[in-house]
């Protein structure tokens, strides 16, 4: 993940000094024997994950979610992780949103997890399900009231004409969600990715990395592979 040439490269300045200056992993990383992990994946991201929030790492529940338009072009952005279970993957974000149209289209999405803190990556891939009104109900209620105000504030992704406006409605959103705490936004839902496939990357010092990956069976049980790096 780091050019070893740039060490012995004369400094410069500007961006691209800057750029070349920096290191990743600047810590001792966990060792990963893949012998060792379970047979689906999930079992593993439950038990990395509680590693990474054990060593530190900030918002290790953020993730990228990755969609594609009506033409089929990428797109990507930075969320938070709901819940992951024997369905799959949870997020929420309203249904009339950029990503909400993409996925209506094209229910199908990749999301990539990254714990610097040990030098660990998840990456999944499959199939989206829109989650049932009184799910989505839920998981707007059972966060906090910054969560149901940022929900109840203007049309997500549309223009808004300026950040007066933009400060007025989510002033107006607070109070809502203060006086009204299980008030509906409509247009809340709650995914789930399926995995169809993950893969788990422990990064190493020596460039070592491992790579397990598990790919979904027709019997609808895992097969799991190395890669190289």
């Amino acid at each position: 993940m780091t050019d070893d040439s740039a060490a012995a490269a004369p400094p410069s300045t500007g961006f691209h000094g800057l750029l070349h200056a920096q290191r990743v992993w600047d810590t001792e990383l966990p060792c990963f024997d893949p012998a060792s992990a379970p047979p689906a994946p999930v079992p593993l991201f439950h038990t990395w994950f509680a590693e990474a929030v054990a060593a530190g790492q900030a918002e290790p529940h953020a993730m990228s979610l990755a969609t594609a338009d009506a033409e089929g072009l990428p797109d990507v952005r930075t969320l938070l992780l709901h819940d992951a279970d024997g369905r799959g993957f949870h997020f929420a974000t309203h249904a009339t949103s950029v990503k909400g149209h993409q996925l209506a289209a094209r229910p199908y999405a990749a999301l990539g997890f990254y714990w610097p803190a040990q030098g660990r990556q998840v990456r999944i891939r499959g199939p989206v399900v829109r989650c049932t009104p009184a799910e989505s109900h839920a998981d707007l209620h059972a966060r906090s009231t910054g969560a149901l105000a940022a929900a109840l504030t203007g049309a997500q992704s549309k223009v808004v004409g300026s950040v007066a406006e933009l400060h007025r409605a989510a002033d107006a959103a607070w109070d809502r969600a203060r006086a009204e705490p299980n008030t509906e936004a409509q247009t809340w839902t709650r995914y789930v990715v399926e995995p169809a496939g993950a893969e788990f990357f422990q990064g190493d010092a020596r460039r070592r990395h491992i790579r397990l990956r598990y790919r979904r069976q027709d019997d609808g049980g895992w097969a799991r592979e190395l890669l190289w790096p």
